[in-house]
């Protein structure tokens, strides 16, 4: 309890960082001027760290878990095995907060008495009463398991809901105000809804509760027929700093950290950006002085409990947009259908991606032929349960007659003998479980041992 209420009372200032990954640790260790760094969450085991985080712990560099898979703004409560997760992380990385996004991942069950569906990306939720009565509670569960202070962070977005209730900043004054959660502020995602959705990234900034501030993400993205991509692939463009500029004409933020998660450019290029991000900050009028903002300051939020009728409406209202997305349903009523036409190749274009790098053997062994195939499947076969398991019933699927053409070359008898090695070697000998894809595995096993 001593450490715990120790860790309160730190303040809030953490400076410049930037998002720690593995494809750039050792440039990350020997860049100057780094105060604190982000790690993925759910890429982290709390008992076997990766060894360049640690030695940055050991310099007194501030190590932060940032978690994408939590479904906060989603309609069930959140999971107590992924919030024990998301504490033990803080606690292994002696964290002063943790922080995930105001978003739904997953969709349908019980609910809504129908299929469970991953969506492998942060959608948005819609700003609604119902919702943010979810969300608050949702945060609330969240604040009384973790150890440490909770900073939620606002996404960018292909499309928007019909019938919003309140604007990106209300929704999240509203919220900071109902649960004292503190804000990740993302400049970039701001950017990104300014283009794609028409919200003026400055009217947002007026109406946030800036003292909210926890710290601030900046990335970058591209834009293609008249949509921005928050790739976190590409160099921040100058858009995206004048935002940070006007938001720390407002408030010096606590911190502010650079994100790269693909396409990682030398070393160098990295710490250009970094400049042009102290830059953007020292172009910002001087704000007016005040107290500055304490990480994990004492609060009584009242009651922000949902009632049932709410969730459900959220739960059958985010179901049928992400059944839209991922199964090929119809489009629910007073969505641009255009729009969601765009979301859904991206959420397939980032599921093979994600799936061929958990299992890099797969586009190894199916050559060229491994996107379209993977896309193919995709289109009648949504994820339930990761990309792990999703690599595997994608094996499967092609080895029980799903492959792109049938043997006709020694080659294609190579490549689909490859594949189902691959697939018998890591399905396992005796599915621990029930779940479909367990009884997907005995049932493609029966087949592919009998061959």
């Amino acid at each position: 309890m001593q450490q715990q209420q120790q860790r309160q009372q730190r303040p809030g200032r953490l400076g410049t960082g930037i998002g720690w990954r593995p494809e750039i640790a050792d440039a990350v260790e020997a860049m100057p001027g780094i105060d604190w760094v982000e790690a993925v969450a759910e890429n982290l085991c709390p008992g076997h760290l990766p060894e360049s985080l640690l030695r940055l712990r050991e310099r007194g560099v501030t190590v932060v878990p940032h978690g994408v898979s939590l479904g906060l703004g989603g309609a069930d409560r959140p999971a107590e095995d992924r919030l024990t997760a998301l504490a033990e992380r803080a606690e292994a990385l002696d964290s002063p907060l943790v922080t995930e996004h105001i978003a739904f991942v997953r969709a349908g069950g019980p609910l809504t008495a129908s299929p469970l569906l991953e969506a492998g990306h942060l959608l948005p939720v819609p700003r609604t009463r119902d919702a943010l009565d979810v969300l608050c509670e949702n945060v609330r569960i969240a604040q009384a398991s973790l150890p440490v202070p909770l900073a939620v962070e606002n996404i960018a977005a292909l499309i928007a809901w019909p019938g919003d209730e309140l604007t990106e900043g209300q929704f999240l004054y509203e919220l900071a105000d109902r649960t004292g959660v503190r804000l990740l502020v993302d400049v970039a995602n701001l950017h990104t809804n300014h283009v794609n959705r028409g919200e003026d990234p400055a009217k947002a900034l007026a109406e946030l509760p800036v003292e909210a501030i926890a710290y601030v993400h900046v990335a970058g993205g591209f834009e293609r027929d008249g949509v921005w991509h928050d790739s976190h692939a590409h160099p921040v463009p100058d858009a995206v700093l004048h935002i940070l500029t006007d938001l720390a004409s407002r408030v010096t933020p606590p911190g502010v950290l650079l994100e790269r998660d693909d396409n990682f450019p030398e070393a160098g290029e990295l710490e250009r950006e970094l400049g042009a991000i102290r830059g953007a900050l020292a172009r910002a009028a001087t704000p007016e002085p005040g107290e500055a903002p304490t990480i994990g300051d004492a609060v009584d939020p009242p009651d922000t409990s949902a009632s049932a009728s709410a969730r459900q409406r959220v739960a059958l209202a985010q179901a049928a947009l992400l059944s839209a997305l991922v199964a090929g349903t119809p489009a629910p009523e007073g969505f641009d259908r255009a729009r969601l036409a765009v979301q859904s190749r991206a959420l397939g274009a980032k599921r093979a991606e994600v799936v061929a790098k958990v299992a890099p053997e797969l586009p190894e062994i199916l050559g060229a032929e491994y996107r379209p195939a993977f896309l193919a499947y995709a289109h009648g076969h949504p994820m339930s349960d990761g990309y792990r398991h999703d690599a595997l019933d994608f094996a499967a699927h092609l080895l029980l007659g799903g492959q792109p053409k049938s043997p006709e070359t020694p080659e294609d008898t190579e490549r689909l003998r490859r594949l189902r090695e691959w697939w018998l070697d890591r399905s396992g000998p005796a599915p621990r479980s029930q779940h479909p894809t367990a009884r997907l595995a005995r049932a493609t096993r029966r087949v592919l041992l009998r061959r």
